[in-house]
C-alpha cells in the first residue's frame, strides 16, 4: 500500500541520510530539497526513488561527499569549473550563484561545469536564476539512453535542458525536458509501480518496441520527435560534455550505477534582463504573452490552456496540503536506507477510514 508523507518529513529524512554518508548539512538539505521539490511538482521519477541511488554512489566513493568546486578558467563573463566528482545538485547551485553574479556585471554569462554528477531536475536551478532577474538556460549531458537515429545501440544520453524566465505576476515560466520521448526516471517509476508504459516510449535491448518497463530499463528510450530529438540531444552533448571538458557520449555514467565516476557536464547561460530592457516592462510583456496564450480557445476535452511550469506550480500547492504519495517499491528502498543509516523513517499520514453508514431500523 502506498504511503503518504508530509513534504517536510521527507525532506528531513533525505537530508539526514545524506549527512549520514558524510555530506555537509547545507549540501544535504539542498540534495533533499531537489528530490522533495520534484515530488511536489508531480515528478516522482526525479524524487525519492533516486535517493538510494545517490547514497549508493556516495557510499562507493563514486560521488565525493564534500563537494569542492574549483574555478579553472575565469574570463569574466565565462567561468569553467571543475566539480571534482561532487554532488551535481551542489555544483549546479554554485553555477547559478556565479552565473547570476557575472550576468549582472557583464549582461550575460556562461558557466561550464565538468566532472559533476546528476543534479535532478534542471528546472530547480533555472527557476533560481529567473527569480533573481535572469533568463536562464541550463543544459546537461547524461549516460547513454537512446540509439543514434538509425542505430540500435545506446550511444546518446537524454541530455535534458531547461529554460526559465520571470513571468511578471504569474511567477516563473519554465520548460524542462529530456530529448527522449520520456525521461528515463519515468520508466523506473513505472517499474516500481508495476505499471506498463505507453507505446512509443521505449524499445527493448533488441530494438523492439515495448510497454514493459523492465525490458525498457535494459533497452532504449525513443527520441522525441524522431530524428529531431536525436539531433538536439547530440548537440547538447557538444555543449555540456565536449565544450566543458567533461565526459561525453558513452563515457558518462548514470546515477543508478553505484560505482564509476559520473563525468557529467553542465552549461549554464544567464542573461540579465536589466541589461536588455527595463525589468518592469519585461514583466508586463511577459504577462501579455501569457494572457494571450491562456485565452486561446480550448480543444475538445481540454478545460484550460496552461503555460510552461504552471502544472508543476499547481500540483505543488495541492501536495503541500495532501502530502506526497510514495510507491511501495520506493518505500521499501527507503526502509533499507533507514536501517543502514539509523535514520528513522518519516511517519506516514493516517489512512482515511471509509465512510460508515448506520443501518436503518426495520419497519415496525
Amino acid at each position: 500500500m502506498p504511503h503518504t508523507i508530509r513534504a517536510p518529513a521527507l525532506l528531513h529524512f533525505a537530508a539526514a541520510t545524506a549527512e549520514a554518508h558524510g555530506v555537509p548539512p547545507q549540501d544535504a538539505r539542498l540534495l533533499a530539497d531537489t528530490l522533495v521539490t520534484a515530488e511536489l511538482w508531480g515528478h516522482p521519477s526525479h524524487g525519492m526513488l533516486r535517493l538510494p541511488w545517490y547514497l549508493d554512489r556516495l557510499a562507493s566513493g563514486a560521488t565525493v561527499a564534500v563537494t569542492a568546486p574549483e574555478v579553472v578558467r575565469d574570463n569574466g563573463a565565462v567561468l569553467v569549473v571543475d566539480g571534482h566528482h561532487g554532488l551535481g545538485q551542489v555544483l549546479a547551485a554554485h553555477a547559478v550563484t556565479w552565473g547570476v553574479e557575472r550576468a549582472r556585471t557583464h549582461g550575460v554569462s556562461a558557466v561550464a561545469v565538468r566532472d559533476s554528477g546528476h543534479f535532478g531536475t534542471a528546472a530547480y536551478f533555472t527557476r533560481r536564476a529567473a527569480e533573481q532577474g535572469c533568463v536562464a538556460l541550463l543544459a546537461t549531458n547524461a549516460s547513454p539512453a537512446m540509439a543514434p537515429w538509425g542505430g540500435r545501440e545506446k550511444r546518446v544520453g537524454t541530455n535534458p535542458w531547461s529554460i526559465a524566465a520571470p513571468g511578471g505576476r504569474h511567477g516563473t515560466v519554465v520548460m524542462d525536458i529530456a530529448n527522449t520521448a520520456v525521461a528515463r526516471g519515468k520508466i523506473h517509476h513505472a517499474k516500481e509501480r508495476g505499471e506498463p508504459i505507453p507505446e512509443g516510449w521505449a524499445a527493448d535491448a533488441d530494438g523492439v518496441p515495448t510497454t514493459d518497463p523492465r525490458r525498457a530499463v535494459e533497452g532504449l528510450l525513443m527520441p522525441m520527435a524522431g530524428h529531431k530529438g536525436y539531433a538536439i540531444s547530440f548537440m547538447f552533448d557538444v555543449l555540456a560534455g565536449v565544450l566543458t571538458g567533461s565526459a561525453f557520449g558513452t563515457g558518462v555514467v548514470g546515477p543508478y550505477e553505484p560505482t564509476g565516476r559520473s563525468g557529467v557536464g553542465h552549461l549554464l547561460l544567464c542573461v540579465d534582463i536589466a541589461a536588455l530592457a527595463d525589468p518592469a516592462e519585461f514583466g508586463h510583456r511577459m504577462e501579455a504573452l501569457i494572457a494571450e496564450t491562456k485565452a486561446t480557445p480550448t480543444a475538445p476535452g481540454t478545460a484550460e490552456v496552461l503555460v510552461p511550469g504552471e502544472p508543476e506550480t499547481r500540483t505543488a500547492e495541492r501536495l503541500r496540503t495532501e502530502g506526497v504519495t510514495v510507491a511501495d517499491d520506493t518505500w521499501a528502498a527507503l526502509t533499507r536506507v533507514a536501517e543502514a543509516t539509523a535514520v528513522p523513517l518519516p511517519v506516514p499520514l493516517p489512512v482515511p477510514l471509509p465512510a460508515t453508514h448506520t443501518a436503518q431500523e426495520p419497519p415496525a
